[in-house]
């Protein structure tokens, strides 16, 4: 797998921007270090490495809706696609392994909202 290149999903790159408008103006430093680390470090690791993420599906789940949508994005993946997570400093890179490719699904800083609330404030 060594030398072939990612993928980056259109979602990816939307991360990317969300997180750098998350940091805002005086953060420029920190999301800078960020793509350094992510171009020069992490997705070449990944690529030569895939396995060195932490398998996402082998979390221990409790929560009855956790399990539901768990079902739901097992039946998404296909036949020996590996969903995987890597831990970069403060944010997660959710990847999938699949045939051989590296397809990189998304990114978050920890602070940064893994929910959509406006919907449920507008209804209010």
């Amino acid at each position: 797998m060594a030398g072939k290149r990612p993928v980056f999903t259109e979602n990816f790159s939307a991360n990317l921007l969300a997180i750098q408008a998350f940091l805002g103006p005086e953060g420029d430093r920190a999301y800078q270090r960020l793509l350094d680390r992510l171009f020069d470090d992490i997705v070449p690791t990944i690529c030569q490495f895939p396995q060195s993420g932490h398998s996402f599906l082998a979390w221990t789940i409790r929560s009855s809706d956790a399990k539901h949508l768990v079902k739901k994005l097992q039946a998404l993946l296909k036949h020996g696609d590996d969903l995987r997570e890597f831990i970069l400093d403060d944010y997660l890179v959710l990847y999938l392994v699949r045939r051989g490719r590296i397809v990189l699904l998304s990114i978050k800083h920890h602070r940064q909202l893994s929910f959509d609330l406006k919907v449920f404030l507008q209804e209010r």
